[in-house]
């Protein structure tokens, strides 16, 4: 199945170069604009880099997801699904090879992004050595269990539920604190936040760029929460997938 995957993505420049285009322009927008404003104002300044690395970390857990999604879609449109479920792959195997290619994906697209951020910005993310592991470990988690989730209901309800591929993470964007502390936040919203693995990685990149500290406590949170969350999420999938093979959804797969 990877190998199925490999070789339409390497054939297509098209999809390749989407893979890139994206988080380049975020990087490239969010990084010009952190220029400014700590030009313009003493704490940007202590906190230079904190609108790249979380524009890159939110390029992770986001482009993590939809390249699960994509490489799913991809056997809706082809209209393939019922074809792989009849065959002896089994669904953890299906699993497997969706998430070896969202890291696949990830790669091709962020890799080149993590480059330009050096040369326009001289913000290297890899310099965050073992935290970097760390947070995004946590990421690509949050970002399996959530395609594994929406792939499960796009099975169930057909693509008339694939807008959730797309739109799902934005939801969590304002929620998970990518661009400020969870301070900020209503006092009535802060525990909903925090019941977001995401949350506790961008608190801890925050903390690592600001007082250069690495908060193994709020890491620790995070995995707890992702392995919940993964766990919950394969349930989820496995019951979708037995409820659509109930109903025949497998065979329609259209509206």
């Amino acid at each position: 199945m990877v190998l199925r995957y490999w070789y339409l993505l390497r054939s297509s420049w098209p999809r390749l170069l989407e893979l890139i285009y994206w988080p380049a322009v975020q990087m490239l927008m969010w990084g010009f604009l952190q220029l400014y404003v700590s030009e313009n104002a003493g704490f940007f300044a202590k906190a230079g880099g904190t609108f790249i690395g979380a524009v890159l970390l939110w390029d992770i857990l986001f482009r993590g997801q939809l390249g699960f999604s994509i490489s799913f879609l991809e056997e809706m449109w082809a209209r393939n699904m019922g074809n792989l479920m009849m065959s002896p792959l089994r669904p953890g195997e299906f699993i497997c090879a969706l998430m070896i290619m969202s890291i696949v994906r990830l790669a091709i697209g962020m890799v080149p992004v993590t480059i330009l951020a050096i040369g326009f910005f001289n913000f290297n993310l890899y310099s965050f050595g073992f935290a970097l592991a760390v947070f995004f470990m946590n990421l690509i988690l949050t970002s399996w269990a959530v395609g594994i989730f929406v792939s499960g209901i796009v099975l169930r309800n057909g693509m008339g539920a694939e807008s959730m591929a797309w739109t799902i993470m934005f939801l969590l964007l304002p929620l998970t604190c990518v661009y400020y502390p969870v301070s900020v936040l209503p006092v009535w919203l802060q525990p909903v936040a925090w019941a977001l693995p995401p949350t506790y990685v961008f608190e801890g990149m925050r903390a690592l760029l600001i007082d250069h500290t690495f908060r193994g406590d709020l890491m620790v949170w995070a995995f707890g929460l992702n392995a919940a969350y993964f766990f919950a999420a394969v349930i989820a999938f496995l019951a979708l997938l037995r409820s659509a093979r109930t109903v025949g959804s497998l065979m329609q797969t259209g509206e």
